[in-house]
């Protein structure tokens, strides 16, 4: 069967188009990099700027306001032993990562989202779009990551970006796509508009399931922070990836632990807003 049918050159296909890329939007990538760089090391410099012991303070009272006590008091217990083990700077790092990705995946997934809710034709080319993203193995980013941005904080972003998004994109569409339609009936029967429609009914209402979207996205950039370290992103990943090369379980599971404080922070902040979202609704 091999005989019969020539191999196809997809692999020479893929690196002529890479490097085509490459080549004619050399000037892009560059801005890219640099708008990038700028925002983490901004996020890095805030952060940073603050004392651990104020930071810790001002995020458990965030825990307590945007989510309960109980959140709030495992931010503080779970903050001050990521401190005490000594990885706060990295946590920083790596926070401020995941900030970048999910920002960027809110400013590119949700305007994308709302126009395939409200377009068929957009939504039936988006959407196995989104298989291909959410299917494709998390280590193959990395290579056109690295071809683009070389290495760095910018491609672990890139490859973040990439593999979260597609959770907000999904609910998003999804949350427009529930909102029932004799509420769009009675906001149209009153003259109003597409916008106002979207703004003032559509939106809000979708917001409970555009959150738990923008929550799976946060998570998936978690758990590319150790995927990330393999292309040079600081923080807590590459203390993970570190340990293991060198085979150092004890400083391996530090790390690991840390990580574990961060998704359970973040992800119990944004699961209890959409959930207060949805009671307010």
């Amino acid at each position: 069967m091999n005989n019969l049918i020539p191999k196809l050159p997809v692999a020479d296909w893929i690196d002529s188009f890479v490097a085509w890329l490459t080549t004619t939007f050399e000037v892009l990538f560059d801005g890219i990099t640099a708008v990038l760089e700028f925002v983490a090391n901004i996020l890095v410099g805030f952060f940073g700027f603050i004392p651990p012991i104020l930071l810790i303070i001002l995020l458990t009272l965030l825990a307590w306001k945007l989510a309960n006590k109980k959140i709030a008091i495992f931010t503080l217990i779970g903050l001050l032993l990521v401190d005490n083990l000594g990885y706060w700077e990295p946590m920083i790092d790596t926070l401020a990562l995941v900030l970048s990705a999910v920002f960027i995946s809110i400013i590119i997934g949700v305007p994308l989202g709302i126009w395939a809710s409200q377009n068929n034709t957009v939504r039936n080319i988006v959407i196995p779009i989104l298989d291909f993203m959410q299917t494709m193995p998390a280590f193959v980013y990395l290579i056109p990551a690295i071809f683009f941005f070389s290495i760095g904080v910018v491609p672990g972003v890139v490859a973040s970006v990439i593999f979260a998004m597609p959770p907000t994109i999904r609910l998003t569409i999804l949350g427009i796509q529930q909102v029932p339609s004799d509420i769009r009936e009675a906001t149209e029967s009153f003259g109003s508009t597409t916008s106002q429609k979207l703004l003032k009914v559509e939106l809000p209402l979708a917001m409970p399931t555009i959150l738990a979207g923008i929550n799976q996205s946060i998570m998936l950039a978690l758990s590319m922070v150790v995927i990330a370290a393999m292309v040079g992103a600081p923080g807590l990943g590459a203390d993970v990836y570190r340990a293991v090369t060198q085979i150092q379980i004890g400083r391996g599971f530090e790390a690991g632990i840390s990580i574990v404080v961060l998704a359970i922070i973040l992800d119990r902040i944004t699961q209890n807003v959409g959930t207060k979202k949805k009671g307010a609704k």
